[in-house]
C-alpha cells in the first residue's frame, strides 16, 4: 500500500467576506454550491481518497470539514484531520463560529497544530503548505482573487498536486 499522502485530499477556499452568501449559509446559490461540493467530495471518495485535511478557517474550510463529518456516516472509513495554523486561531471569532469550530474538532480523527505559537504573519501560509505537502489532491473553491487561496492553488501546481477548481 502506498503512503497515506497518495489517498489524501485537502481543501482551500475563501473566507465568508469573499463568498457570495457571506456568513448566511442559505439561499439558492449556497444550496447549489453545497450540492456541487458534495458531489466533488463523493467523487474523490469513489476515486480512493479517504483522508481529508481542513485548515479550519471560517468559510470554505469549515463547510468542507462539516461535509466530511456528515459523509462519514455513509463512509465510515474516511478520516478528517484538522490542520490549525496557530494556538489562538479563533480569538477574534464570534461565539457561534467558535462553537461550530469546537464541534468539528471534537469529532475530528486528528488535530495538527502547524505552529505552537499564537498568530504570526505567515502562519496561515505554513498551514497551507503543510496541507499540500501531505496531500495528493486539492479541492479549491476559488473566485479568482489574489490571496491565500490563490497562493495555495499555485503551491499545489508547483508541487504537482492534482487540483480540482470549483469556481464561484
Amino acid at each position: 500500500m502506498k503512503d497515506r499522502k497518495f489517498y489524501t485530499c485537502c481543501f482551500t477556499g475563501h473566507r465568508p467576506k469573499n463568498l457570495p452568501w457571506g456568513y448566511k449559509e442559505k439561499g439558492l446559490r449556497f444550496f447549489v454550491f453545497k450540492n456541487k461540493l458534495k458531489k466533488i467530495i463523493k467523487q474523490s471518495i469513489k476515486a480512493g481518497y479517504f483522508y481529508f485535511i481542513s485548515g479550519m478557517a471560517l468559510g470554505i474550510d469549515i463547510i468542507c470539514a462539516e461535509m466530511i463529518l456528515k459523509l462519514k456516516k455513509k463512509h465510515p472509513n474516511i478520516k478528517l484531520e484538522c490542520a490549525i495554523p496557530c494556538k489562538n486561531q479563533t480569538e477574534k471569532w464570534k461565539k457561534e463560529s467558535i462553537d461550530r469550530y469546537n464541534k468539528i474538532l471534537s469529532l475530528a480523527d486528528k488535530i495538527t497544530y502547524t505552529s505552537n505559537s499564537n498568530y504570526y504573519n505567515g502562519c496561515m501560509q505554513k498551514r497551507n503548505q503543510y496541507m499540500i505537502d501531505n496531500s495528493n489532491l486539492l479541492i479549491a473553491v476559488f473566485n479568482g482573487s489574489n490571496g491565500g487561496t490563490k497562493q495555495t492553488i499555485e503551491y499545489a501546481y508547483k508541487n504537482k498536486i492534482k487540483v480540482f477548481l470549483l469556481k464561484i
